[in-house]
């Protein structure tokens, strides 16, 4: 899609809002979806459904408010502000990102958009290409434990559900920034530096919701061969069906294009170019089979085309295409009874793959879900349940989970659950084959079992929380090699077992003076000790398991004086096994009024020279200057 559609697409979609402005709106959407209090916020699990003060996991969530005043524009810099979440980025602004959760690989990682899953079966690697901008966002839920009891299968370490915005009114906003470095391409001449268009319009109907965002960002990146240039557009609606039930559509697309140099195989792919195209959509239908049973199926299908060139300049040069297609057709109930809440679920999922290096592979996958909560006695809430799986290359699976937490002294609360987890090897590990690297048909899946227990607090303005847990990973897959000349290649080649605390705490103050509004800190420290049992003894040299995080701690606070001036400040700790650790300060100073905002940004203020992933060096200091507009 090319700058003069996005804007003219603009245009259109600022024009349409604004006609309709006018028209009823009686419906009353679900208050859930924009809530502004931390423990009100409800966790949005496909079957059984809790508030956050009630879950026994450790779960943390990123706000709306905190998603404002953050000095992010990617889904990828929000987590980073996340104790337990790994976020090894390739480039700034989301361009090529990994995350991963308490020590382990980004494949071992689950991701959801509002419930739908986008793991990819080509390669974790492309599992953050997503077609939402932060403004499309409520809040997002970051569950850490193995999680396959409520997720299925690839929930290894943990899971990630993005929850968008359900609209309030019918409006019209949008979003103008640019940014630079300040550097120079020693090359060309021209001053490192991007720009980002984003505009959303919102229908709100007695009989429907409707929203529609398209987002442009592009920029020549921060050294050679990083330009990049990322198109979104997204579409979420809501249909009023009979008296009580409801329709609810998703669909977006993504076109990322950028420069790879360094990104995968240094030092030989300096001249490397990627294009991820991605579709998502899904269609669900809610109903009430009666007073107490609730039914919802739902369908999904995601494309995803990887277009990956060596040598851009030499198209015919390792050049690899790969084009997978997954449809997930789910049926999830929820059935209310006197004795507690039932969910049951079932799964059906196809994943194909038509590529030029790893050809042509279907596998497909059938899951049964089942959980049962209860009370047996005041303030004791028990969740207990399993998955079983039947996949078409590795048979029949069975997963089961418990967690059970107490509330004592008030708004204390004591919990403790048990996971178990299973990730299946993607296309890549299995039949990749490249001159640094080839699969191994042969791999079986990985498999996990995770125990944890901790103290929490939850009242309106703080939130606080420290956990321990244990966790171990049997045929843990990585790519390894006997000797240095030899290519990589992946197999089971170790037991992992994970040890670590969490310690994380969020607190805001109100006031009611004239100059001063509001105070809010967030602060998180994350400990891990992993251990590395190896089942083959020809493995020399391994690629991931010396990368696992081993320190993290971060911190913001954000401040609001006379309702006009917001600042926030943030510092990010992280030490990596066989990597130098760093710390990088950001800030955000924002100018408000009640139809627009001007914030100034500053990244990495002190030029921190720093490596998340392989061997990419990430920018230095970033400066941003931004508005954002709504009616």
């Amino acid at each position: 899609m090319g700058y003069h559609k996005i804007g003219i697409a603009a245009l259109v979609l600022i024009c349409f809002a604004v006609a309709v402005k006018a028209q009823d709106t009686t419906i009353k959407p679900s208050k859930n979806d924009s809530v502004n209090r931390l423990n009100e916020v409800l966790i949005k699990e496909n079957r059984i459904q809790l508030p956050f003060s009630q879950q026994n996991r450790n779960i943390w969530i990123i706000d709306q408010e905190k998603i404002k005043s953050l000095p992010a524009r990617s889904v990828s810099e929000l987590l980073s502000y996340v104790s337990g979440v790994d976020v090894r980025q390739r480039g700034p602004g989301g361009a090529q990102a990994d995350i991963s959760i308490d020590g382990g690989t980004f494949d071992q990682t689950l991701v959801l958009l509002n419930g739908v899953k986008v793991a990819d079966p080509q390669t974790g690697h492309n599992m953050m290409n997503l077609p939402i901008t932060l403004s499309d966002i409520d809040h997002i839920e970051v569950l850490r434990g193995s999680a396959s009891r409520v997720y299925g299968i690839n929930a290894l370490t943990g899971a990630i559900n993005i929850v968008t915005r359900t609209a309030q009114k019918t409006g019209v906003s949008a979003q103008l920034f640019s940014g630079s470095s300040f550097k120079k391409d020693e090359v060309s001449g021209d001053t490192y530096a991007n720009y980002g268009i984003q505009a959303s319009g919102s229908v709100v109907q007695k009989n429907g919701i409707h929203s529609l965002s398209i987002a442009q960002e592009a920029g020549n990146g921060y050294r050679y061969n990083t330009a990049f240039n990322n198109q979104k557009i997204f579409y979420q609606g809501q249909l009023a069906v009979g008296k009580g039930d409801q329709i609810d559509l998703m669909a977006g697309y993504t076109h990322n294009n950028f420069g790879a140099n360094a990104f995968y195989a240094a030092p030989g792919d300096k001249e490397s170019e990627e294009t991820v195209n991605t579709l998502l959509a899904s269609v669900a239908y809610t109903t009430k089979l009666s007073a107490n049973w609730q039914l919802t199926p739902r369908i999904s299908y995601r494309n995803n085309v990887d277009d990956y060139l060596y040598i851009k300049q030499r198209p015919d040069k390792f050049h690899n295409h790969h084009q997978t297609n997954v449809i997930d057709a789910e049926l999830n109930n929820t059935i209310q009874t006197k004795i507690g809440t039932f969910g049951l679920g079932l799964e059906a999922r196809t994943e194909q793959i038509n590529s030029t290096n790893l050809g042509k592979r279907n596998r497909t996958n059938t899951g049964v879900f089942g959980e049962y909560k209860f009370e047996p006695f005041n303030r004791l809430l028990i969740n207990v349940g399993a998955y079983a799986n039947y996949n078409s290359d590795y048979g029949w699976q069975a997963f089961p989970g418990i967690d059970a937490g107490y509330n004592f002294y008030g708004d204390w609360r004591l919990f403790a659950n048990l996971g178990t987890g299973q990730r299946l090897p993607t296309y890549t590990d299995l039949y990749y084959k490249g001159p640094t690297n080839v699969g191994n048909d042969l791999l079986q899946p990985e498999k996990s079992t995770y125990a944890e227990g901790g103290l929490k607090y939850n009242k309106e303005g703080l939130v606080l929380n420290v956990s321990y847990f244990t966790r171990r990973i049997t045929n843990f897959i990585d790519w390894v090699k006997a000797t240095q000349s030899e290519p990589w290649k992946p197999e089971n080649f170790s037991d992992v077992n994970t040890e670590g605390f969490t310690i994380s705490g969020d607190y805001l103050v109100k006031s009611d003076l004239a100059i001063f509004n509001s105070l809010r800190f967030g602060a998180s420290y994350t400990h891990l000790d992993p251990s590395f049992k190896t089942t083959l003894a020809t493995a020399n040299f391994s690629r991931y398991a010396l990368e696992s995080l081993r320190n993290q701690w971060s911190g913001t606070v954000n401040a609001e004086f006379s309702n006009l001036l917001a600042l926030t400040l943030t510092a990010r700790y992280n030490e990596r096994i066989n990597y130098k650790s760093y710390t990088v300060l950001d800030a955000r100073l924002a100018f408000k009024q009640p139809n627009y905002s001007i914030y100034a940004d500053g990244a990495n203020l002190f030029n921190v020279q720093y490596v998340e992933a392989g061997a990419v060096p990430m920018p230095g200091s970033w400066f941003t200057l931004g508005i954002k507009t709504g009616i």
